[in-house]
């Protein structure tokens, strides 16, 4: 049996994993080229830990506006509705890879809500 979400270094794994295959993916790298060029990958890996961790735990990590920096980037890279399948594809895939249980299927349900609120923003339907 797979093991709870239970901290911080849980949801890093979850994020490392999960980019590592984002990465590597010719359709999804363009959102990411600048993060790997400019050397911050690290960085940019526990920013996102942190606003997991956020709303996992309920803890005040996180500082930026998430929907801001992606209707940014949206300018510079479209998104596309299969951008979104390919995101939620691969990020379900790596937390039923590593864990189970309620806080899982917690941050996979807030990973649907926020893909859908994007999508809206973004118009891309």
């Amino acid at each position: 049996m797979k093991p709870e979400i239970s901290s911080r270094k849980d949801i890093k794994l979850i994020i490392t994993k999960f980019y590592d295959k984002l990465l590597i993916d010719e359709k999804m790298i363009p959102f990411f080229e600048d993060i790997v060029a400019s050397n911050t990958l690290e960085h940019h890996l526990d920013v996102i830990s942190d606003f997991w961790n956020d709303i996992l735990f309920d803890t005040n990590s996180y500082s930026n506006n998430v929907m801001k920096k992606h209707v940014d980037k949206n300018v510079f890279v479209a998104f596309k509705k299969e951008h979104f399948i390919i995101w939620t594809s691969y990020f379900f895939d790596t937390i039923d890879t590593y864990f189970d249980g309620v806080l899982a299927q917690n941050m996979k349900n807030r990973a649907t809500s926020i893909a859908t609120v994007m999508k809206l923003k973004m118009q891309v339907y």
